[in-house]
């Protein structure tokens, strides 16, 4: 006689492919959830069985979400208002395949085009990916204008196909390559996790999704900082404060030598070669720098 398993709580989570795919999965790494790197593969394995990921284009997930086919996931801000998804976000964190900045949705033209403003568009031809994003904005400034889907390379196709494009861009070097000047911003975008409202009132769902995002916050405030630990003289500790830019009040611990005191704290990894030499001047020995990988407030 067979013994059957007892059955386990799984939480469906979908993460972005293409230039996602890698920063998303490195954020996860280092939130504690491993993910293998299979480029080929839609069902990735992960080291927590109450997960199960599926890869899926950043530009199906929330409707995936919203549908509950997905209990959460991770997409962009902007396919969550192309989509019209009513879901439940959680956490909106600031990352792109090239950059911690937020990527841009604009309305671009020929450098040589007559349209000057948004209002000139009307009756215009525009292709791009955020059909209804661009139909939404247009129907704000009142203009009309044909709008069509674009599969890819949409940059390319002013001024021969279309009068204008809308697209997303990050440094706007694609832009510029292509001979094209913004018109207009339409909207800023940055990932955000968002989670199927059912879900959220599933109370095993909700707890596991919640510590995910935990989780995944504190990795993300990791991001670009460092810990810092040293030794100083007790009588010099003030004048050391004073010079430290530290996310919070730094930690102090008195030493078992007399009148010398550790301090720790957490900064930006960007000012480390400037204050490392700083702080040895003011007397600190012992430093040690470390990596973080999660910075949980």
């Amino acid at each position: 006689m067979s013994v059957t398993e007892p059955a386990i709580n799984q939480l469906r989570v979908g993460l972005p492919s293409g230039s996602l795919q890698e920063p998303t999965f490195d954020l996860f790494s280092k939130a504690g959830f491993n993910i293998s790197r299979s480029t080929r593969s839609y069902k990735p394995a992960v080291d927590d069985l109450e997960l199960v990921i599926r890869v899926l284009r950043a530009q199906e997930i929330s409707s995936y979400v919203e549908g509950g086919f997905l209990d959460c996931g991770l997409t962009g801000k902007d396919w969550i208002a192309n989509n019209r998804s009513d879901v439940v976000v959680l956490a909106e964190m600031t990352f792109s395949k090239v950059s911690s900045k937020s990527t841009k949705w604009v309305i671009a033209v020929p450098e040589d085009s007559p349209i000057r403003t948004v209002a000139d568009l009307q009756g215009k031809h525009i292709a791009t990916e955020a059909v209804a994003l661009t139909e939404a904005y247009l129907a704000e400034n009142g203009v009309k204008a044909r709008v069509e889907f674009s599969w890819g390379a949409t940059e390319v196709k002013v001024p021969d196909l279309v009068d204008a494009i809308v697209d997303v861009t990050e440094t706007g070097s694609s832009l510029r390559a292509n001979n094209l000047r913004v018109l207009a911003e339409i909207m800023e975008s940055s990932p955000q996790f968002i989670a199927n409202h059912a879900a959220m009132k599933d109370a095993w769902k909700r707890r596991k999704i919640e510590t995910m995002v935990m989780l995944l916050k504190g990795a993300f405030a990791a991001r670009d900082k460092v810990g810092l630990k040293m030794n100083l003289p007790q009588g010099k500790l003030a004048d050391l404060l004073k010079a430290l830019p530290a996310l919070r009040n730094p930690t102090i611990a008195h030493l078992t030598t007399p009148d010398w005191v550790a301090v720790e704290t957490i900064i930006d990894e960007s000012v480390v070669r400037e204050i490392i030499p700083r702080l040895k001047e003011l007397g600190a020995e012992g430093i040690i720098e470390y990596p973080l990988n999660k910075v949980v407030y």
